[in-house]
């Protein structure tokens, strides 16, 4: 939907569960970009979690829709209703084998 919206090439989306995707080019690894969304802002500032729907929706011009979620107590609710959703994730939407091998920790593969 965010696609068909952004008429301007406002938002560069990446597949991160795409073979040859590097998580360590914006200093993060496949893990923790696997467990919640991130963006990544012109500056090369890194943002996660609603930030990057309220950032996203703006910049299509569907701002006005999580302006509540920016409201100090609602903004709470939204933000703990992400990271639930987030969480469960990939079993919500029939994909729990997912990440078994994208989100292996450097420490895990490197184990004999």
């Amino acid at each position: 939907m965010l696609r068909r919206r952004d008429k301007r090439g406002a938002i560069a989306m990446i597949d991160i569960s795409a073979p040859g995707f590097d998580a360590s080019v914006y200093g993060l690894d496949q893990h923790t970009v696997m467990a919640r969304i991130h963006g990544v802002l012109p500056d090369g500032t890194v943002v996660e979690g609603m930030e990057v729907f309220r950032r996203a929706y703006s910049a299509v011009g569907l701002g006005w829709l999580l302006a509540p979620s920016r409201w100090p107590i609602i903004g709470r609710l939204f933000d703990w209703a992400y990271n639930l959703f987030a969480r469960y994730r990939l079993r919500l939407t029939g994909r729990a084998h997912a990440c078994d091998d994208a989100c292996a920790r450097p420490t895990e593969t490197a184990r004999p």
